[in-house]
C-alpha cells in the first residue's frame, strides 16, 4: 500500500493531462458555426477586397481608349 501512495503521483500528472485533452476536444465540437462567419474582421476584410475589386475593374485600361505611359 505504502508503494502505491509513491507512484499516486507520477500518475497524477498523465491522467490529469488526458483528462483536460479530453474536455477541450469536447468543447470544441460544440461550436459549429465558423468563425469566420461570425468574426466582424472578416466581414470588414471581405467588403474591402471587394471594393479593391470593384476599383479595379474601373482603373482597368478599356479596348479603344488610348493611355499615356508615365515616366517616372
Amino acid at each position: 500500500m505504502s508503494q502505491f501512495l509513491y507512484v499516486l503521483p507520477a500518475l497524477a500528472c498523465p491522467v490529469g493531462m488526458g483528462a483536460m485533452m479530453w474536455f477541450m476536444m469536447r468543447s470544441g465540437r460544440k461550436n459549429t458555426t465558423s468563425p469566420a462567419a461570425t468574426d466582424p474582421r472578416e466581414q470588414g476584410l471581405a467588403s474591402l477586397r471587394k471594393e479593391i475589386d470593384d476599383l479595379r475593374a474601373q482603373v482597368a485600361p478599356q479596348p479603344g481608349v488610348q493611355h499615356r505611359e508615365r515616366t517616372q
